[in-house]
C-alpha cells in the first residue's frame, strides 16, 4: 500500500481508536484453551488477526466475526487436530508462539519449527523448563512435552511478553499454584489476565512483574469480553493532534494506560487533558522541552511497563523535532530501534545517533516531505506523524505495515482532516 501525505494540516474532531491488537492476538490464543465457545469484542481488523486466525483455523478452530458487528469475533476450537506450528507460522509473527499453550493443554505435546537461532526464545523455552516440561531441541525444532505441577516458584530471564502470556495460560490448566517473577505487566497482559479469571482460574498482581495463579481444576469455560482500546494508537493520535494544531477529542481510552506516557509527554511540551474513558488534546502552539535535565533539556527513557513503552520512542523523536530545546532518546530495550532517524534527518532533522540505544536530537527544525519505504509496525505511525508535520507532499510505500496493529487509522485521521490519499491498495 502506498499513500501520500500533505502535511501542515490542522487535526479536529473525535477520534476513537480500534481495539488492542496484541490482546486481540493472545485472547485468540487462550479461547483455544478449552472446546467451549468464546466471544471477543471490539476485535480490531488487522493484518496481525488475520494471521492468527489463519493459524487457529489449520489447528481446528472455527471463527467468525458477527453479522452485525465485524468487531464481534466467536471462536470454538471443539478439537486442535495438529501438535505442531510451522516454520512459516512463526517467521516474522511472534504470535504464533502463543499456540504453544493450548496445543500443550489440549494435546499434550508440541513441535515448535522456527528459522531463526533458538537463542532467540530462550526465556520461553528456560521458563518451559522451569515448570518441570521436557523441552528437546530436534533438528533445529523445538518438542515439548507437558506436566502438572502443586507449587512451582519461576523467574523469568527477560520480562518478555509473550513469554509472561505463554507461561500464565500453562499455569491457568495444569498448576494448582503458580509465582511468575520478573512477569511483564502491559496492558493487554493485564487483558489476559481478566479473560484467564472468567475462564475460572484466579490471578492476583496483574498490575506487577510479580503474578500468583492458581489454576482451575477441571476444564477452563468459554467467556465473553471486550477488549480495551489500543493505547500506542491513542498516545500516538494524541500526539499528532498536538504536532499539528487543532483541537482533539479521543474516546473510549483507560486513564490508567495514559499516566506514565502523559508524563514523558509533558517533558517535550505536550500536555493532555486525561480523563478516564477521554483523552483531550488541546491546540499546542509552541512545543519547549522541560528544562531539568543537567547535559540536555529533557530525557526519554524507554522501559517495561509501566514505564514508556519501546513502542512509542518513533513518535517520541518526531515530537523532539518539533519541541524547542535538546532531547536525548534513550532507548534501552531493543536494538536498532532508533535507526529509522536517517529518515528523520534526510527530512531536515537535527539528530545525532550516538549508537543503536541513543539519540540526541535538536529542535525545533522544521521538516520536509520526502519519500519513505517499508516503514515497519513500531516506527509506522512515527513516519506517518512526521510526514503530517512535514512542508509538502510524502509518500509512504509499503504502508500496510500499519495495518499489522492497527485498523483503519489512516481513514480516521482523514476524518479529522488529516490530508492522506491511498495511491495503492
Amino acid at each position: 500500500m502506498r499513500i501520500r501525505v500533505t502535511g501542515g494540516q490542522a487535526l479536529n474532531g473525535t477520534y476513537r481508536p480500534s481495539g488492542n491488537s496484541n490482546a486481540a492476538i493472545m485472547l485468540i490464543a487462550a479461547a483455544m484453551l478449552t472446546g467451549e465457545t468464546s466471544t471477543l469484542h471490539n476485535i480490531p481488523q488487522t493484518t496481525g488477526i488475520d494471521s492468527m486466525l489463519a493459524i487457529a483455523a489449520r489447528l481446528g478452530a472455527t471463527s467468525a466475526r458477527s453479522a452485525d458487528s465485524a468487531q464481534t469475533l466467536r471462536i470454538e476450537a471443539a478439537q486442535i487436530l495438529h501438535r505442531v506450528i510451522t516454520s512459516e507460522e512463526t517467521s516474522g509473527f511472534t504470535g504464533a508462539l502463543l499456540y504453544l499453550a493450548p496445543i500443550l493443554v489440549r494435546r499434550e505435546f508440541a513441535r515448535l519449527e522456527v528459522d531463526f537461532p533458538l537463542n532467540r526464545i530462550r526465556p520461553h523455552l528456560e521458563a518451559l523448563r522451569d515448570l518441570g516440561f521436557d523441552v528437546v531441541n530436534v533438528d533445529g525444532s523445538v518438542e515439548v512435552r507437558p506436566s502438572r505441577w502443586a507449587y512451582k516458584d519461576v523467574i523469568l530471564t527477560q520480562s518478555s511478553v509473550t513469554a509472561t502470556a505463554i507461561v500464565m495460560m500453562l499455569a491457568a490448566c495444569f498448576g494448582k499454584e503458580t509465582v511468575i517473577r520478573n512477569a511483564a505487566s502491559e496492558p493487554h497482559l493485564q487483558q489476559l489476565a481478566e479473560y484467564l479469571e472468567l475462564m475460572g482460574a484466579q490471578i492476583h498482581g496483574t498490575r506487577s512483574n510479580v503474578l500468583h495463579i492458581f489454576g482451575k481444576e477441571g476444564d477452563l469455560n468459554g467467556v465473553d469480553y471486550h477488549i480495551a482500546t489500543d493505547h500506542i494508537e491513542a498516545a500516538s493520535v494524541a500526539a499528532m493532534g498536538a504536532l499539528c494544531g487543532g483541537r482533539v477529542h479521543i474516546v473510549g481510552t483507560q486513564a490508567k494506560h495514559m499516566r506514565m506516557i502523559d508524563r514523558f509527554y509533558r517533558r517535550l511540551g505536550i500536555h493532555l487533558d486525561i480523563a478516564d474513558g477521554d483523552i483531550f488534546v488541546p491546540q499546542h502552539d509552541v512545543l519547549s522541552v522541560s528544562n531539568r535535565e543537567e547535559d540536555v533539556d529533557s530525557s526519554i527513557e524507554t522501559a517495561p511497563w509501566p514505564g514508556f513503552p519501546s513502542d512509542l520512542v518513533a513518535i517520541a523523536t518526531v515530537i523532539a523535532t518539533q519541541a524547542r530545546g535538546t532531547s536525548l532518546i534513550h532507548e534501552k530495550l531493543y536494538n536498532n530501534r532508533l535507526l529509522f532517524v536517517d529518515k528523520l534527518k534526510s527530512m531536515g532533522a537535527q539528530i545525532v545517533l550516538c549508537d543503536p540505544h541513543r539519540a540526541i536530537v535538536m529542535g525545533k527544525h522544521p521538516l520536509h516531505a520526502i519519500y519513505m519505504d517499508s516503514p515497519d509496525v513500531r516506527s509506522g505511525l512515527g513516519m506517518l506523524a512526521a510526514a503530517l508535520v512535514a512542508d509538502g507532499e510524502s509518500v509512504i510505500d509499503n504502508a500496510q505495515a500499519l495495518r499489522r496493529s492497527f485498523d483503519g487509522v489512516v481513514t480516521k485521521l482523514t476524518a479529522l482532516g488529516a490530508q492522506v490519499v491511498i495511491e495503492s491498495a
